[in-house]
């Protein structure tokens, strides 16, 4: 990466943080961050030892943020702990630093291991600690740069540009924050009532402390960030993690991120097409087989990253199975190279089941590892690329739509491998690509969505009640449901309520059981059975806005809804 563009990231990390910290998320950690800096020591003593607090407070914070979000998914995944045992961590030290500061005898009795220090230290080092811990609270107020970063970590391309976002991004986010902090301290020092009575400040803020600790335990924070308008929407939209996502996941390779910018229409020269390596296993090939190099010499090659579970897969492969029927004869060779996006997508079974109900006959390559994910700098699904008979990538395809336009671009590459050659007429597989802004593809799981609109994901059983409206693009749950990583089982009266607009709502479930939908009045039931796989909720001819309530019989488990 250029200075030039490494200083873009930099700047975007600085604004996204910024403006997080200004955002509605941000609320109900705002007293502790005033708070930290109006207090002095446990025994109700004024003085400038407490000066230096908000700053390493504010270091803490810089420091937990982006070690969780730099390595917390990548730590948790190696360990058999469940993931959100960070924020849980946080949340204890939360309540141990504002018990202490409610009683004197159990701060001596925590800051005697560390009589040895000045009393400057022992409170740089607390303040140092609640930044550590309101770090941890903190980080699902990451938004785009979480995702990014999310992405960057399963991949294992933590990087220097990785690392320069996430540290921009947290320093962003310190600066006004260390506004409020300072803010605090200058009111403790002017206001009289703050000098003299020391002992009743420390005593509510270590409460203040224990409240909100307990408040983030129990998810009643989540009301007041719903009840003030996200007036930051905007903001956040410009500085979509989707573009950032892109620069950290295409790592270093110019000629294909020029290439996936260019038109749809257009052949280029991307360089050569680099390795496919790191197979698990192959589907679709005799024997099971690995595609060499030598097989594929001569032929033109489409590359095609998807997962099958992944709705906007599914209608790229609709049109990527006619041209392997219209083309295998003349010299196309189609590789689907199967990254997985959910845990059970590494399941050999699984994907088998699911390329037998899309048809898939062309040979699939299994890259649990992202070894040729990252071979080939990728970072969507579904991605293609066009390879050339000289062993050239020659076209870059990300996300869905302009078939008509890829299948000449393939037609071309074939008729200038095998001159002369007499082609089929092309495919007439209708493009149902959406053409409006839908809802965006809604995760159910601990972690994977902020769209539910009566509480939080968090992992354990929960039971649930409908609230009385949902915003446009929330969803809601009630009944019980045991939340997971990456899904949600559902148990006694278990429904789910959902906003939406789109054409076509669509639920990844499995297990045995029964998806039942309604909406104005219509009801469908779909019979579930086996490994997940996706139902069609809602079907129509042209998005619009509307509410659909979904019952799932017990046992049942839900990774997502899509939307087309």
């Amino acid at each position: 990466m250029s200075g030039v563009a490494l200083l873009t990231l930099i700047l975007i990390g600085l604004a996204g943080g910024f403006v997080t910290a200004i955002s509605p998320c941000i609320l109900p950690v705002l007293p502790l961050v005033f708070l930290s800096g109006s207090t002095s020591s446990a025994h109700g003593k004024a003085g400038p030892t407490h000066k230096n607090r908000p700053y390493a407070v504010m270091a803490g914070l810089i420091v937990s943020f982006t070690s969780i979000t730099l390595f917390g998914t990548l730590l948790l995944g190696a360990l058999p702990l469940p993931k959100d045992i960070i924020r849980w961590i946080g949340l204890l030290v939360l309540l141990v630093l504002g018990a202490a500061m409610m009683f004197p005898a159990m701060q001596d009795l925590i800051e005697r291991p560390f009589a040895r220090l000045g009393q400057r230290q022992v409170r740089s080092s607390s303040g140092f600690l609640l930044g550590l811990a309101l770090g941890t609270v903190y980080v699902p107020c990451a938004g785009p740069v979480l995702a990014a970063i999310t992405v960057a970590g399963a991949t294992r391309q933590i990087g220097a540009e990785t690392i320069a976002l996430a540290v921009a991004f947290a320093v962003g986010t310190a600066i006004p924050l260390l506004g409020f902090a300072l803010a605090g301290r200058r009111v403790a020092e002017r206001v009289r009532a703050f000098r003299e009575r020391q002992r009743r400040v420390r005593f509510v803020a270590g409460l203040t402390f224990v409240a909100l600790a307990f408040a983030l335990t129990f998810n009643l924070t989540e009301v007041l960030q719903r009840s003030v308008p996200d007036y930051t929407a905007r903001i956040n939209q410009a500085l979509d993690g989707g573009g950032l996502a892109d620069v950290l996941g295409v790592g270093g390779n110019q000629d294909l991120r020029r290439c996936a910018a260019l038109p749809s229409s257009s052949l280029a020269d991307c360089g050569p097409a680099p390795e496919i390596s790191g197979i698990h296993q192959w589907l679709n090939t005799p024997e099971g087989a690995p595609l060499t190099p030598d097989s594929l010499a001569g032929k033109v090659v489409l590359v095609d990253f998807w997962a099958y579970s992944c709705i906007n897969c599914h209608r790229a492969i609709e049109h990527v199975n006619a041209w392997h029927e219209k083309y295998a004869s003349h010299g196309l060779v189609i590789i689907g190279v199967h990254s997985p996006e959910y845990a059970f997508e590494h399941e050999l079974r699984n994907v088998r089941s699911g390329a037998e109900r899309l048809g898939i006959k062309y040979p699939i390559a299994l890259d649990n590892e992202f070894t040729t994910w990252n071979n080939f700098s990728n970072n969507a699904w579904p991605t293609e690329y066009l390879i050339d008979a000289q062993g050239r990538v020659r076209h870059v395809a990300v996300g869905e739509g302009g078939y008509a336009d890829r299948e000449s671009l393939i037609r071309e590459l074939l008729s200038t491998a095998r001159p002369g050659t007499q082609l089929p007429p092309a495919t007439d597989v209708p493009d149902d690509t959406p053409t409006t802004r839908l809802t965006s593809e809604i995760g159910l799981g601990a972690g994977r969505t902020y769209a539910l609109a009566n509480g939080t994901l968090t992992r354990g059983v929960r039971e649930y009640e409908y609230p009385e409206t949902l915003g446009p693009d929330q969803f809601a749950l009630r009944g019980s449901w045991n939340v997971g990583t990456e899904s949600l089982t559902s148990g006694p009266q278990a429904g789910i309520k959902l906003a939406f607009f789109a054409r076509d709502v669509h639920l990844n479930v499995g297990g045995t059981g029964t998806v039942t939908s309604t909406i104005n009045g219509k009801t469908t039931s779909h019979r579930v059975s086996g490994a997940p796989n996706i139902y069609r909720l809602v079907s129509g001819s042209t998005p619009r806005e509307g509410v659909v309530t979904v019952t799932l019989s017990p046992g049942l488990k839900a990774y997502s809804f899509t939307f087309g």
